[in-house]
């Protein structure tokens, strides 16, 4: 029997279940204007904050070893406003079927697209440094439906009815998805044909497809893929993240899909300590977005739940 490429075995009632209960809340939220949905967003993510305490947990834990300076009720108002931030990106999802140019540019701009176009005309292939900030879901989905299709990195979801119900939408405008379990390949095919695919590069791994650099001080074993690939085919590294700016327009904010300038990676004599001072770069650049929008980063996910031989766990 063929592996499963899906990590939880489950039955095929459930599936389904699971599947309409999906299609029917995403149906459901984008039926109501947008406001709407995204007030009903903010409500269940603040009701999520208070009936999963476990979860609520690691981002105190995340949250006090990143900024152990700030105030308590500080990082609190950041953890919470996570919650709106998710709850916001999940009406956005939902309304993401229907949108026109013309009505995503109502509430979302580019900033940096030029730097983009530098690097996609180079011919070299692109690679979207990202993560979980801002409404990275909406942020392909953007580019795509502003005429820049491109690939994607992700995770298979464990009911493969809502994986490929979710990639239909995340795919509607030419993108196209890579999954981690079988994406090496593609990625360097897609960049020696030129083509952007986009890496979320915070989220925890485990040696050796990672390696500990350091993140917000504290050493976090990361993705290598991105250095590799890039160091390979000379493909430019371009930060990108689409995040909320509340005072954008009329008080009332708007999405910035940002693309910053190109990273320089450095080569030397030495290939892997090159792939390292490459992984070191990107996460100290997507570090440097998350300080400037902490309350808009998936601090309930266990970044740094690998540990070098000898230290202790983080998380209880």
């Amino acid at each position: 029997m063929a592996h499963s490429p899906y990590r939880r075995r489950t039955s095929p009632l459930r599936q389904a279940l699971e599947y309409w209960v999906v299609r029917l809340g995403v149906a459901a939220i984008g039926l109501l204007p947008r406001r709407a949905a995204r007030a009903v967003g903010a409500a269940l993510g603040a009701l999520v904050y208070r009936l999963l305490p476990r979860l609520r947990r690691v981002g105190e834990q995340n949250l006090a070893l990143a900024f152990p300076d700030k105030p308590e009720a500080e990082r609190t108002a950041i953890l919470r406003g996570v919650y709106r931030s998710l709850g916001w990106q999940l009406a956005e999802f939902c309304h993401m079927a229907r949108l026109t140019p013309e009505q995503a540019s109502q509430f979302i701009r580019y900033d940096g697209l030029d730097n983009y176009l530098a690097a996609r005309d180079r011919g070299q292939g692109v690679l979207v440094l990202t993560g979980h900030l801002g409404a990275w879901e909406l942020s392909s989905f953007y580019h795509s439906l502003m005429g820049h299709p491109m690939g994607m990195v992700i995770r298979r979801l464990d009911n493969p009815r809502v994986d490929a119900f979710v990639n239909a939408l995340r795919c509607r405008h030419g993108n196209r998805v890579l999954h981690k379990d079988d994406f090496a390949r593609g990625l360097l095919t897609a960049m020696h044909r030129g083509e952007t695919v986009g890496i979320l590069m915070d989220t925890n791994m485990t040696p050796p497809q990672g390696v500990f650099v350091p993140f917000f001080g504290t050493e976090a074993c990361t993705a290598t893929a991105l250095a590799r690939i890039a160091l390979k085919t000379n493909a430019a590294v371009l930060p990108g993240f689409l995040v909320w700016e509340p005072t954008e327009r009329d008080g009332r904010g708007r999405y910035v899909l940002h693309f910053g300038p190109e990273l320089a990676l450095s080569r030397t004599a030495d290939p892997e300590q090159d792939i390292v001072a490459a992984t070191a770069l990107c996460t100290a650049t997507i570090e440097s977005w998350i300080r400037r929008y902490p309350d808009q980063w998936l601090w309930v996910h266990r970044r740094w739940k690998t540990r070098p031989d000898g230290e202790g766990k983080i998380y209880n």
